[in-house]
């Protein structure tokens, strides 16, 4: 009897989850389709998600706030206007003197930088191949990165004389260091596992650093490249300074020094002007490129 309980038991069982199954296959499919509703930007919107014309705003904003503040002031010895800073900027360069002294210092400063970079490269590829050379540019680091390049510059002047020869000396002591560290810096990051895959497919020497280790430390190694440059524009303008003391030559340091001395002071903030006008076209014309057809097109960043 319990057997026969036990058998319809199961078979009423079965028999439900027969039904079920039935009701599943025979419940039609019921499918959602999510549509995307695409909502055009407004001719305000797709201005505003432009960098560069966000960018150009905060200029004219500080242009509206700089001449705002040298018509009240009413000093043009202290403070001129924006305005008569952009005439005396065009005038200089109608005159050629402007041009003139900006590519000056633009000479001596690439000379510097390639010096700088071939020097911190291979300190680096010391430092990557032996351990007393990554002891030496740690301790070379450690020691001379600290020290401004500017203070370099008496002893410049006394080993080198006045001249170009000085000013490429705190250059490449301005660009090397910082470009070492970070690129070392990088290297010391790439992931071992990266690092066996160029050793499995056998490249050695500089092959293994060319194709491995500089791409996968490119985002460091532009780091630098830009921290290098910061370093030795700055640099280069406050060596001039001194050299226009002491020789009446240079660049756009020495033109600044020179309007100063006339109490030129429009002509003075012209020069900064150029100096600022030199460092965002560097930045966005140079470094903006590369990073966008390098570190942005890998994934990087």
């Amino acid at each position: 009897m319990s057997d026969m309980l036990t058998h319809d038991g199961s078979g009423q069982r079965d028999a439900r989850a027969l039904v079920r199954r039935s009701e599943v296959v025979r419940e039609p499919a019921q499918t959602r389709e999510f549509s995307v509703v695409e909502k055009p930007l407004s001719p305000f919107e797709r201005l505003y998600n432009q960098a560069w014309i966000r960018k150009l705003i905060i200029l004219l904003l500080l242009a509206g706030v700089w001449e705002i503040y040298g018509r009240v002031l009413n000093n043009p010895l202290l403070f001129p206007t924006f305005s008569a800073t952009i005439e005396a900027f065009f005038k200089s360069i109608a005159s050629g003197e402007l041009p003139g002294k900006a590519w000056a210092s633009i000479h001596v400063l690439l000379i510097g930088y390639a010096c700088g970079i071939v020097l911190a490269a291979l300190l680096t590829a010391a430092a990557i191949t032996s351990r007393i050379g990554t002891d030496f540019l740690e301790t070379m680091t450690s020691m001379l990165n600290p020290l401004p390049a500017i203070a370099l510059l008496p002893l410049a002047l006394i080993w080198f004389g006045l001249g170009n020869g000085s000013l490429i000396f705190v250059l490449v002591h301005s660009v090397t260091w910082s470009v070492a560290l970070n690129t070392h810096s990088g290297f010391l990051s790439v992931s071992n596992t990266l690092k066996m895959v160029g050793r499995n497919y056998g490249l050695r020497g500089g092959r293994y650093v060319w194709r491995i280790l500089v791409p996968a430390a490119f985002p460091s190694i532009l780091t630098g490249l830009k921290i290098g440059w910061a370093f030795a524009w700055r640099t280069l303008i406050a060596a001039e300074l001194v050299f226009g003391v002491s020789s009446g030559s240079g660049g756009l340091g020495w033109f600044i020094y020179e309007n100063k001395n006339l109490l030129d002071i429009a002509n003075v903030f012209a020069g900064l002007f150029t100096v600022i006008l030199i460092g965002l076209a560097v930045e966005n014309l140079i470094f903006r490129v590369l990073e966008r057809h390098t570190v942005q097109r890998w994934g990087m960043q």
